[in-house]
């Protein structure tokens, strides 16, 4: 009697824990799973670029448990450099890395978000994006190619290129074949060059080659890996049409919003993740660099500081193109608004800031 009470008992305990298994399983096992492919506008041999995009992938697949795996493609593997922006608006993979610059063609408001001819520095493009109003605008324009945006890194204060003769002043651009993109880009060509966009891992080629005359790309760690030192002899400084770019990891909409909220908040947290250690690699790398560059090829190329009245010209003619730019579509006005009421506003306080300190500091 005592055995068959037991039994009883035990086999009640079995059905209660059953019942409350298959109440709890289908929270444990049927948490969908998601694979997304992100294609980047960069070459292995931008390895921070390509490098932060890499970890953003393990991150994120890591974070998540696996529960969205992102697999992270260089330019040329499913697509051309510059062709990534069309196919995650068209849903063919679900992201991509690259500059919103390149895009200018799509939206000229764009070109704000990457680099601004004289305007913010990484610090400011970040308070611009995070605190000013920066980000708001920016999904608004994404918004109308079903893409999801977010600045994603920095590669901090560029170098000002690379050229085959010397600049010693404005004339000297007439007539010169440059690589450059974005506003900056359109300064060079309102100063008389011929401008052209070519992807990154392009651009040793066409240098060697005499496509073109002068290129940038970024500073001394990536200016070097990609051998520009043994094609052009002059290292121009500072990078006046790039002085804080930033880049972007963006997201077809309907996949980003198929995730649930705690996968969405992954992509995001890693995301900003990137922001922090991109700019801290370039920022050490570029020192680096530049140490290296100095010791293995003073023979070889001249680091020369842009002449002050081609620095003066430049911004004269950058103010005319900024302002050009920014007509060009109602976006573009609101972009343009937004920014240069921020700068004036940062740069008031930049002035007692960070200014006042580096010149007591940089010699």
């Amino acid at each position: 009697m005592q055995r068959r009470r037991f039994l009883v008992k035990a086999g009640g305990a079995l059905v209660a824990a059953g019942v409350t298994a298959a109440v709890q399983a289908p929270n444990v096992i049927a948490q969908p799973k998601f694979q997304w492919r992100m294609a980047t506008s960069w070459p292995p041999s931008l390895d921070i670029l390509q490098g932060t995009a890499m970890r953003f992938g393990k991150m994120v697949t890591e974070m998540s448990g696996g529960r969205l795996r992102v697999d992270v493609y260089a330019a040329g593997e499913l697509m051309p450099a510059l062709g990534v922006f069309d196919a995650v608006s068209k849903g063919s993979v679900e992201a991509f890395n690259s500059a919103p610059y390149y895009w200018a063609g799509k939206e000229p408001g764009m070109q704000w978000f990457s680099a601004v001819p004289f305007g913010l520095n990484a610090q400011g493009s970040y308070a611009w994006y995070h605190a000013g109003g920066g980000a708001a605008i920016m999904e608004e324009m994404y918004k109308a190619f079903d893409l999801v945006p977010r600045l994603a890194g920095s590669t901090g204060v560029q170098m000002g290129g690379w050229f085959r003769k010397r600049i010693d002043s404005l004339a000297d651009y007439k007539g010169l074949k440059m690589r450059i993109p974005g506003l900056g880009g359109k300064v060079v060509a309102k100063a008389g060059a011929t401008v052209t966009l070519i992807a990154p891992g392009d651009v040793y080629t066409s240098l060697e080659r005499g496509t073109i005359d002068a290129t940038e790309l970024v500073a001394p760690h990536d200016d070097l890996r990609q051998g520009y030192q043994r094609v052009a002899r002059y290292y121009y400084y500072p990078g006046w049409h790039e002085n804080g770019t930033t880049v972007e990891m963006t997201f077809h909409r309907k996949a980003y919003e198929a995730l649930p909220v705690e996968l969405q908040r992954i992509v995001d947290a890693a995301v900003g993740m990137t922001n922090t250690t991109m700019l801290a690699e370039y920022e050490m790398k570029n020192a680096l660099g530049l140490q290296r560059l100095r010791a293995e090829f003073k023979d070889k190329v001249e680091v020369l500081r842009f002449p002050p009245e081609v620095m003066k010209e430049l911004k004269r003619l950058a103010g005319e193109v900024n302002l050009e730019e920014s007509e060009r579509t109602p976006m573009g006005k609101k972009v343009f608004a937004s920014y240069t009421k921020f700068q004036a506003l940062i740069q008031d306080w930049g002035r007692i800031s960070e200014a006042a300190y580096h010149s007591l500091v940089v010699g």
